[in-house]
């Protein structure tokens, strides 16, 4: 089966900095076939047979082992992956006018009442919940009036992971 692996948090800023080749090394460790990353966010394509919840905990211990931090990671199946792509609206862009993102949900805050608890103004920000992820867009414009940027203080950030929609739909789309 194909799998993503959504690594939370991994070269943002100057901490948790990972090499992307010891990354697919950790994942050939693991027997995974035909690991690959998608640019430098922690982005981790690959296949096997077992079962997401045994990835997880395994890809988790071994990069701990390896990097020698914890490293949160959602792994999502690929029709996972498509469902959540087919979810955003196709003029939903990430360019200079819009900004449109997918919030990758990891299962303790996966249920769609987890829009009414963003602390986003929503006259400004079109929220959205779809099984695995919650997806936005809004006018960059909008941005400080959306309140989009109370969310890295909300008690579930740290149970989600974010991409673009650009790199949402790519991921998807990976064959």
């Amino acid at each position: 089966m194909k799998y993503v692996a959504l690594l939370r948090g991994i070269n943002v800023g100057k901490g948790h900095r990972i090499d992307m080749k010891r990354l697919v090394g950790v994942f050939v460790s693991l027997g995974y076939s035909n690991p690959s990353t998608y640019i430098n966010s922690g982005n981790v394509l690959f296949e096997s047979d077992k079962k997401p919840r045994e990835i997880r905990e395994e890809i988790e211990f071994s990069l701990k082992k390896e990097f020698g931090f914890v490293i949160p990671t959602l792994v999502k199946t690929e029709q996972e992956m498509q469902e959540i792509a087919k979810a955003i609206p196709s003029g939903w862009q990430n360019d200079s006018k819009q900004r449109s993102d997918v919030a990758y949900l990891f299962e303790e805050v996966d249920n769609e009442k987890i829009i009414e608890e963003l602390p986003v103004k929503k006259e400004y920000i079109d929220v959205r919940y779809v099984k695995g992820a919650v997806i936005w867009n809004l006018d960059r414009e909008n941005y400080n009036k959306s309140h989009l940027n109370k969310i890295i203080s909300h008690k579930s950030y740290q149970s989600m992971t974010l991409r673009n929609v650009n790199t949402a739909r790519f991921l998807a789309d990976c064959k």
